[in-house]
């Protein structure tokens, strides 16, 4: 009997762990939750398309509004991608509301920053959202403005994972005039915007290579540019693009962009290598990417750039700068090895040298989520030449990712029935 009550606690021990971690791995991705309510599913892709679901996946919290699939396609019939994103940005607070906290705001109403606001797009303060209960438990929603009408009304709760996320339906979207005016990507003007983003050179080159109308026509598919700053042609190290061969050079551009649109917080979770668009079916030409906090460097081979600013971000098109040219493996070889360190005799190492102490860990300033963050910069749209790849590439690294926390939380559950037994 008692061994049948240690299995039992075992069990229990596994079980509750098991929950735990589908808790942590659905809480960290919102297409995941709302995959589970078919009603959602155009809202759903809207965040996929548009990549708003990388801006919710990289907080700490939020409240999705979420609206059912009528007012989402009515909305998306009659406005761009690029409107539409705005509308969703506007719909993601950057606050943890449930019900019961819906219902009891201090005074009846309250302002809460949103998404929106994080692009610096903003005029005004109508990157906030006004929360007000009305009379008979009705709870409304609407812009920030004064006079503005609340026209979106909470209906039910969908899903909560206290304090991580929270989503609610609402009745329909949260609009103010200009909100959804965004203009398309495609009739940007593309020198224009890298010469006042401080870009000339990169911008002169496009233009006379011939790159300039292949970027273009990439544009209404989806296209992520990286563009060197003027002063990044000028650093010490970069080679003398006028010995270039007119092929090697449009390569060298081509290595500048991804033919899909991958905004900078997408780019955060890319822990393996991305096409370009003078990447092979061999895989030549690729780049690799690693971040630290808000911070997103690329890798060459060669050399290393950090992503500096965002110049457009208009669903599909990106427009990054950054700090140094990309310099391929492929056109500049491998960056050379360090160089040895001086030769000859070193004296033995004292006995406390011979054993160093463990460095102690260092210590983070605990995160705090401002009301009003920096412009961020948060699968590829259904027509990128890449979107196979990149939501295959999407998928290997959630399931790696998932496994990972499958394998400690098993271990701790693993410990946990030792210590039972």
């Amino acid at each position: 009997m008692a061994k049948n009550g240690l299995s039992s606690s075992s069990l229990m021990v596994v079980a509750v762990v098991l929950a735990s971690w589908a808790a942590a791995v659905e809480g960290s991705n919102i297409t995941a939750i709302l995959e589970k309510f078919p009603e959602y599913s155009v809202y759903n892709s809207y965040l996929t398309q548009t990549k708003v679901a990388d801006e919710v996946d990289s907080r700490e919290t939020v409240t999705c509004l979420v609206l059912p699939n009528a007012a989402m396609s009515a909305l998306a019939a009659k406005h761009s991608l690029a409107g539409v994103k705005n509308a969703l940005r506007l719909l993601v607070l950057l606050d943890y509301f449930d019900p019961q906290k819906l219902h009891d705001i201090p005074q009846g109403t309250t302002l809460t920053t949103t998404l929106y606001q994080t692009t610096g797009n903003a005029p005004g303060n109508q990157g906030f959202v006004n929360i007000t209960n009305l009379r008979g438990g009705r709870v409304s929603f609407g812009p920030a403005s004064p006079g503005s009408k609340l026209e979106s009304d909470y209906t039910k709760s969908v899903r909560q994972i206290p304090y991580n996320i929270s989503v609610l339906e609402i009745s329909a979207p949260i609009v103010f005039p200009g909100l959804l005016d965004a203009p398309s990507a495609a009739d940007s003007n593309l020198t224009a915007l890298l010469e006042k983003a401080g870009c000339k050179t990169f911008a002169s080159l496009i233009a006379s290579s011939g790159m300039l109308k292949n970027f273009q026509a990439a544009m209404d598919k989806g296209l992520t540019l990286f563009a060197p700053n003027d002063e990044a042609f000028k650093a010490k190290g970069v080679p003398n693009l006028n010995s270039l061969s007119s092929a090697d050079l449009v390569t060298l551009l081509q290595y500048h962009a991804l033919p899909s649109y991958n905004p900078k917080d997408s780019l955060k979770s890319a822990d393996h290598s991305i096409s370009t668009m003078a990447s092979s079916s061999s895989g030549k030409y690729s780049l690799t990417v690693s971040s630290q906090g808000d911070d997103v460097t690329l890798h060459t081979g060669v050399d290393s750039s950090r992503i500096a600013n965002t110049v457009l971000d208009d669903t599909p098109v990106c427009i990054l700068t950054i700090d140094n040219v990309l310099l391929p493996v492929e056109l500049f070889g491998e960056a050379p090895a360090p160089a040895p360190g001086p030769s000859g005799l070193s004296p033995s190492p004292s006995p406390a040298a011979a054993s160093p102490s463990t460095a102690p860990a260092s210590s983070g300033a605990p995160s705090t989520l401002p009301l009003s963050p920096p412009a961020p910069p948060t699968s590829s749209p259904t027509g990128s030449p890449q979107a196979a790849s990149d939501k295959a590439d999407d998928k290997t690294h959630s399931s790696a990712s998932t496994m990972k926390s499958f394998a400690v939380l098993m271990a701790v559950a693993a410990a946990a029935s030792s210590a039972l037994l």
